[in-house]
């Protein structure tokens, strides 16, 4: 055999034993995916291109569907705004000693492997809940810091199986309390207040049957990350730049105080003291207290990213702390900065073209009050994939799923909440948000991509049969 063939074969070795090897069918999964699943920007792209077809299809003109792509690319960036401040800031606050001493401390408590999974899921559902930023940025260290104590007590967990436990459980802040369609809904101005009335919280993820599905599916997620988990484990340590996250967070440097030294510029004595951060703790305070009390508004995007701020002040404590947390945790914001505006262009061509009305009018022309909770959900996994934004999904969907939920007698409530789980179980199988959390724990995001999969089929049936027969 030729020397070049020779090495031609020993490259290709590796992938052809990984493809071969056995391990079960989530294995197998999780080899195909990492293999043949297209990154974010290559998935944007397809598309782009393919709703572009399917217009000109549908008779829309050329100059029609350029117009649309065009219009479209440039809606959404005041909310590419926002998200990216909810994610860059949860990132920041994060990074702030309290939260990640508090991990670790929890980290430690487990002793077997079933507590291990368990503990991870509980912390991450909790905070999942209370904002959906703050589990993007945490649930893939929370993974971290849970297989890096498992394996220091010898318990095996597999770390891309973890990663996509976590992912799981982070679903639950579609009826948490930074859900963006509901929080939208309870405001008098909202933009479909011709159309239906204010939706108070609790029609929607205080109703009966949204509760049921934080609850049961969190116990449903532990009971599948403990019984499923891969027989042959990858423990942390085969991940040498995550280890190397979970080792820095325990070091002594991660422990140690910032200190003004007597060489310091004026400059920097400004930037390591607590005193410079006073007004803004004061300022940002005071619009909260506007905003909640003085002028009674609800929760709402703009208010949760200054209570984020806020947050992020108090406990870093001074601005080169803040600066320095800012500056590391950036990078893992970039799909949000690039991926929401090239999205907004896919969302265009759906919006302003036949391409929606035909998808709509194809679903919604065979609904019943039985099936268009399913049939809203089966529309919004396939627009949530084209556009991952809650907010943005609700914009392009509400008067549908309003209409829609009217003319076949059941709450626009019940249609919202199912809209909901469409739009996670998009979120689960598009590979935006799993490129987000891949970035942060410093993986491959192909690895835990198939892992995914199983929890947004599960997240699926459960929400399709609860918005169907339980009480909104």
């Amino acid at each position: 055999m030729p020397k070049s063939d020779r090495k031609k074969k020993s490259k290709q070795a590796p992938i052809e034993n990984e493809l071969s090897g056995g391990g079960g069918w989530m294995d197998l999964l999780a080899r195909f995916s990492e293999h043949y699943v297209p990154d974010a920007l290559t998935t944007a792209i397809m598309m782009m291109v393919g709703l572009a077809v399917a217009a000109l299809m549908l008779g829309n003109t050329v100059e029609q569907t350029i117009d649309a792509y065009y219009v479209g690319l440039w809606e959404l960036l005041e909310f590419t705004m926002q998200m990216t401040l909810m994610l860059t800031l949860s990132l920041v606050l994060a990074e702030t000693r309290p939260f990640k001493a508090g991990v670790v401390f929890l980290s430690r408590l487990p002793k077997t492997a079933p507590q291990v999974i368990a503990g991870a899921v509980l912390l991450c559902a909790v905070i999942a809940y209370s904002n959906w930023a703050l589990s993007i940025a945490l649930g893939p260290l929370i993974a971290i810091h849970f297989c890096k104590q498992a394996e220091r007590k010898g318990i095996p967990i597999d770390f891309n199986w973890m990663m996509a436990v976590l992912a799981g459980a982070g679903s639950v802040w579609q009826f948490g309390l930074s859900a963006t369609a509901p929080l939208q809904m309870t405001s008098e101005t909202h933009f479909l207040a011709d159309r239906t009335p204010v939706m108070p919280l609790s029609t929607t993820i205080w109703s009966p049957a949204a509760i049921t599905m934080v609850l049961s599916f969190i116990v449903v997620n532990i009971l599948v990350g403990i019984w499923f988990m891969p027989k042959k484990v990858k423990q942390l340590s085969s991940f040498t730049e995550s280890d190397k996250l979970a080792e820095a967070a325990l070091s002594a440097e991660f422990a140690g105080k910032q200190t003004i030294r007597a060489n310091y510029t004026f400059a920097q004595k400004v930037e390591r003291t607590s005193f410079t951060l006073i007004p803004m703790w004061i300022a940002l305070a005071a619009w909260l207290f506007y905003h909640f009390v003085t002028k009674g508004q609800s929760l709402n995007i703009n208010s949760m990213i200054t209570i984020l701020l806020l947050s992020c002040f108090l406990l870093h404590r001074t601005v080169i702390g803040f600066t320095d947390a800012l500056q590391r945790v950036i990078v893992s914001a970039w799909p949000v900065i690039v991926m929401y505006h090239l999205y907004a262009g896919v969302a265009g061509l759906i919006k302003y073209t036949d391409v929606g009305p035909f998808l709509t009018d194809a679903i919604t022309s065979v609904a019943t009050p039985y099936t268009l909770p399913f049939l809203t959900a089966v529309i919004s996994t396939i627009v949530a994939i084209f556009i991952p934004t809650s907010g943005g999904q609700w914009t392009i969907q509400g008067l549908v799923t309003v209409t829609t939920a009217e003319a076949v007698g059941i709450s626009a409530q019940r249609n919202l909440l199912a809209l909901g789980v469409g739009d996670h179980m998009g979120n689960l199988i598009s590979p935006f948000w799993a490129v987000v959390g891949a970035g942060i724990a410093k993986v491959d995001f192909r690895r835990i991509f198939g892992y995914r999969l199983i929890f947004a089929a599960i997240w699926f049936v459960m929400g399709t049969l609860i918005f169907t027969f339980l009480p909104c």
